[in-house]
């Protein structure tokens, strides 16, 4: 079957991990391809493998190097791999870390079995998927952190009027494809436009655009 997503699967905790493994390997479209207990593991794998896996399911504790600090050397140095941070923690200061630190996703390990599938079917879709717990906890970290961007979103010569669409269009969580449609352009352009978004708000990730638009007022936070 085309369009397999690969997946490793990093929890300290043998019997947890084994059973997330024995669930995702039930999906057609997941192939569970490594298995590591901590971080240095991953990192290991990630160096010697042939092909890249699509997403690590990661654990935030775990001993050694632990999931927060994985997940920001893997940010770094394998930025095409897509972390979605898994852990029984579901504090606002650990999920805004994990965001900033490079995860573009949350499951709490209390989540339902269907919701883990669908938060990777979307990571894989759309590169990102945030909740509606996540997105309060990112619109929340901007009250708090009191940031304020250099630029602002309504300065012509700073964002055009595309990139101000495609942005809106990003924080709903639209994938590039559907983008591409709403706006009647190709893939690759909307690529383009989120390529240059991310150079111009200086963004990381997409939660650094999301905290862009909020704070440039370039959509409600209900719009989310």
């Amino acid at each position: 079957m085309d369009n397999i997503i690969k997946i490793v699967l990093a929890d300290d905790e043998e019997l947890f991990r084994k059973g997330i493994y024995f669930l995702l390997q039930r999906e057609k479209n997941i192939e569970v391809v490594f298995e590591a207990s901590n971080g240095a593991e991953i990192i290991d794998y990630l160096k010697t493998c042939e092909t890249q896996p699509d997403i690590i399911l990661m654990d935030l504790k775990m001993p050694g190097i632990n999931g927060v600090e994985a997940t920001k050397i893997i940010h770094k140095e394998f930025s095409e791999v897509k972390i979605i941070a898994l852990t029984s923690y579901n504090t606002k200061s650990f999920i805004a870390n994990m965001i900033n630190v490079g995860a573009v996703s949350y499951l709490v390990k209390n989540a339902s079995p269907s919701e883990m599938v669908e938060t990777i079917n979307e990571v894989s879709k759309k590169g990102f998927y945030y909740n509606d717990t996540v997105l309060e906890v990112i619109q929340d970290d901007i009250i708090l952190s009191g940031n304020k961007s250099n630029k602002s979103a309504f300065d012509d010569e700073f964002l055009t009027s595309r990139e101000r669409e495609v942005l809106t269009l990003i924080c709903q969580q639209l994938s590039t494809n559907e983008i591409a449609e709403k706006l009647f352009i190709s893939s690759r352009t909307v690529e383009g436009h989120r390529t240059n978004l991310m150079l111009k708000t200086e963004s990381k990730n997409i939660a650094g655009l999301v905290v862009y638009a909020i704070q440039n007022k370039l959509l409600l936070t209900d719009e989310l």
